[in-house]
């Protein structure tokens, strides 16, 4: 079925991309997987519109960083507006988030500004339409390529969706106020050490695990910065490794043993990584804005998976109430 024009980008915000939930295996090529940073906002918008079968969930939908764009709708469609708050608004009047909501052809959509967290979603029934390159949608700034020629929105963007008129039975569907997820200043991230926290002695370990650290300003879709008590490797130590792969949420401690965090720009790193941030806090790194506190508290595995599935229950009791 053709692709329907759906939104007109009128003001396309701070940083506004095309993401899905990313391209994965291509690392051994030097891609990183890209994709959004919080993939359970993007993820729970997919479900609340109805964007669940073939793709499903994967289609993509807007990233939006800090403030938001300004669409008019070309098209009567469904959307939903997760992540961070940042105050939706159709044509004058608030509008809710976490929640599917049908707009009017003519209608225009805008953000009041954030209240908390970094990043929102904007999720349209039948998703955004865009080409396909190694498997995904998502917008790879540093490489230029996926989403619109890899790049973020201007005004005059014209989005499409496939079969938006589908997904307009999806109003009303939210999730439940419970599990939407509380943007706070102070975030505890849960981690597993390794895989060269052997490198560090156990006061170094003891630091890293009682300390608070202060997001700082160097923050963007490749990693976060950390400021706080030095973290140092061993003595007689070379302050760097040679180069490997990294996934989203290792925790890199370079010569100057101030952390970072990587996120999903980037693929390799030459530090040692003392953990790892578990999968089901994930998300809680794209909600993460400078001058934010962040402490590290270790869990084991079994602990990692059973977070997990508890997530995994949380999106998969969307589809009853469709």
């Amino acid at each position: 079925m053709a692709a329907v024009n759906v939104l007109e980008v009128i003001s396309p915000g701070p940083l506004t991309t095309i993401q899905d939930r990313g391209r994965l295996g291509f690392g051994p090529y030097g891609v990183a997987p890209s994709g959004a940073v919080d993939s359970f906002s993007l993820r729970v918008g997919n479900r609340l519109v109805g964007n669940r079968l073939d793709n499903g969930e994967d289609e993509a939908g807007l990233e939006m960083t800090f403030a938001g764009p300004v669409v008019t709708a070309l098209s009567k469609i469904t959307i939903a507006v997760t992540g961070a708050d940042i105050q939706p608004r159709i044509n004058t009047a608030p509008a809710p988030m976490w929640r599917a909501m049908v707009i009017q052809k003519g209608d225009r959509l805008s953000f009041k500004g954030i209240r908390s967290g970094l990043r929102a979603y904007l999720a349209v029934g039948g998703g955004i339409n865009a080409k396909m390159v190694l498997g995904s949608r998502s917008t790879n700034l540093g490489a230029r390529f996926g989403g619109l020629s890899g790049r973020p929105l201007v005004k005059g963007d014209i989005l499409s969706a496939h079969a938006p008129h589908l997904h307009l039975k999806t109003e009303g569907t939210a999730l439940p106020f419970e599990s939407i997820p509380n943007h706070t200043p102070e975030v505890t991230l849960r981690i597993i050490f390794g895989p060269h926290h052997h490198h560090f002695d156990p006061e170094m370990l003891s630091t890293f695990r009682q300390s608070a650290y202060r997001v700082t300003e160097q923050l963007d879709r490749t990693g976060i910065r950390l400021e706080g008590p030095l973290i140092k490797e061993k003595v007689a130590l070379e302050k760097s490794i040679i180069s490997e792969g990294v996934v989203s949420g290792a925790i890199q401690i370079p010569g100057d043993g101030q952390p970072i965090i990587i996120l999903g720009e980037t693929v390799t790193g030459g530090y040692r990584k003392i953990a790892t941030v578990i999968s089901a806090d994930l998300s809680r790194l794209g909600q993460l804005r400078p001058g934010n506190k962040v402490r590290f508290s270790p869990v084991s595995p079994d602990e990692a998976r059973s977070v997990l599935l508890e997530i995994e229950t949380i999106i998969q009791g969307i589809i009853k109430q469709i």
